[in-house]
């Protein structure tokens, strides 16, 4: 089974709105054996789709039954039940998801008709900037959440924060796809967001990791950068096989331009799988494998005992203390967490457990945003005390 369609038609059109700031509309579709789903409508592909609307589904993911959260996707709409405009063709000559029917010209910053080319033309250097590197897309609101917690208990007169939001095509492809990402546009939290790769949707598109760092610092001017992929991240049960391996990559892209790597470790003492039990396997690998150069590592100093003996081993076999500059950070309480995620408005949650349930990842992802946060207020990479 290499891929899977379905006619259908669309009996809900208005019923399912994920948020207002999303750019994707959530429909009920009726299939040929009567059967009713529910698909997501990419809006950049088509306008907006109205009931008795004929569409062809892809229904690969749910009938492989794996992590879409229940939805199929809008493929093509074949019978539009009233005329609509088509989309017209855009600005821009680079094409995103190339050479599959799929594929569209988008306007990368860097390329000649942009009004950022002469900005990234001349611009070799992110200047130092703080770039947070994460695995799950979950990462993104807690990291943003926590790092306006920190600004907000700053100094008075203290510059305002510039956060952009970079996302890689680990995952989702298209950016409409993040929630996340449309809340924190919608709170007026981010300067701005780019995609790159075959990753589409973000205010900027860059053809690569490297001009979309440069992007970020010269033409949103980012203070900070956080570098995660879309919802959706692949495994495989094997050492190498996991799409959160770009992590390390990406340590490397940041070290070339002059910024300041900091990995956001992914922390769990309630996931039941062994191997993302403390460090994740896969925040170990990708440090210690695919990472070339060095990054600014924090680990949360919990207050379980046995929990920092494991994290200390798993460090050590992995040779993380050598490799990379690691930080222990004073883990903050449940209650200061859940007043940091408190004006983000919806819960936030990864693989299913919300801060309650699994406080030391929260820890894990604020820890590294708060060595980035320092970073950026003093230029400097400064041990706990």
């Amino acid at each position: 089974m290499g891929l899977m369609m379905k006619k259908g038609v669309v009996t809900d059109a208005d019923g399912h709105e994920a948020l207002p700031d999303a750019k994707i509309q959530i429909v009920e579709v009726r299939q040929p054996d009567g059967v009713t789903a529910r698909a997501i409508h990419d809006l950049s592909v088509f306008p907006r789709l109205a009931v008795g609307d004929t569409v062809l589904m892809n229904t690969t993911a749910e009938e492989l039954q794996l992590g879409t959260g229940g939805y199929h996707f809008i493929h093509a709409v074949l019978e539009p039940s009233m005329e609509a405009a088509e989309p017209g063709p855009g600005p821009g000559h680079i094409m995103k998801l190339r050479y599959t029917s799929l594929q569209r010209a988008v306007l990368a910053a860097e390329e000649p008709d942009s009004p950022h080319h002469e900005t990234l033309a001349g611009r070799r250097t992110l200047e130092g900037m703080p770039v947070l590197l994460g695995e799950l897309h979950s990462m993104l609101p807690v990291a943003v959440c926590w790092l306006r917690h920190l600004a907000n208990q700053a100094q008075p007169g203290t510059k305002e924060l510039r956060i952009a939001y970079i996302m890689t095509d680990g995952g989702a492809l298209p950016l409409s796809i993040s929630l996340h990402a449309a809340r924190l546009c919608g709170l007026g939290w981010l300067a701005g967001t780019i995609t790159y790769g075959h990753a589409y949707g973000g205010d900027l598109e860059a053809v690569n990791k490297y001009t979309a760092l440069l992007a970020a610092r010269h033409i949103l001017q980012a203070d900070i950068a956080i570098v995660i992929m879309g919802p959706g991240i692949v495994g495989t049960d094997t050492v190498y096989g996991y799409s959160g391996m770009e992590v390390g990559e990406l340590i490397n892209a940041v070290h070339a331009l002059g910024g300041t790597p900091v990995a956001i470790p992914r922390i769990s003492f309630a996931d039941p799988r062994e191997q993302h039990r403390g460090i994740s396997r896969h925040t170990l690998t990708a440090l210690a494998v695919a990472a070339l150069a060095p990054c600014s590592l924090p680990l949360p100093l919990l207050r379980d005992p046995g929990k920092i003996m494991l994290l200390k081993r798993q460090m050590q076999q992995y040779e993380l203390d050598r490799l990379h500059r690691v930080r222990w950070t004073e883990a903050p309480s449940v209650d200061e967490l859940d007043a940091a995620l408190e004006l983000y408005g919806r819960p936030v949650t990864s693989m299913g457990r919300g801060l309650r349930e699994d406080p030391s990842f929260f820890a894990g992802v604020c820890g590294a945003a708060s060595v980035a946060y320092r970073q950026c207020l003093y230029g400097q990479d400064r041990q706990d005390e």
